[in-house]
């Protein structure tokens, strides 16, 4: 891998992180370390979920990858926030 596609990680993980954050009600306890590490999670996992359906390449857009992913960031800083909040 290449250093641009580890800083292109990084910024999805970022951005995936933070969609994730605002589909979660309520403020969340996690810093921003947290947020792109479950971004980056989230952008593989959605990718490969989408691959198992046969929906990952379409002409245009992936919008069903991009809600995947979205959600599964959602789900990730929900765990995540809930197992800070036990400590």
């Amino acid at each position: 891998m290449e250093i641009s596609g580890i800083f292109t990680a990084i910024v999805i993980g970022l951005v995936l992180g933070i969609l994730g954050r605002l589909v979660i009600p309520g403020r969340q306890r996690i810093g921003v370390l947290w947020t792109i590490l479950v971004g980056i999670v989230a952008a593989l996992a959605g990718t490969a979920v989408a691959g198992a359906f046969g929906v990952a390449d379409t002409p245009g857009v992936d919008w069903v990858e991009l809600a995947l992913q979205i959600g599964l960031a959602g789900v990730g800083v929900g765990g995540v926030e809930r197992l800070k909040g036990r400590r």
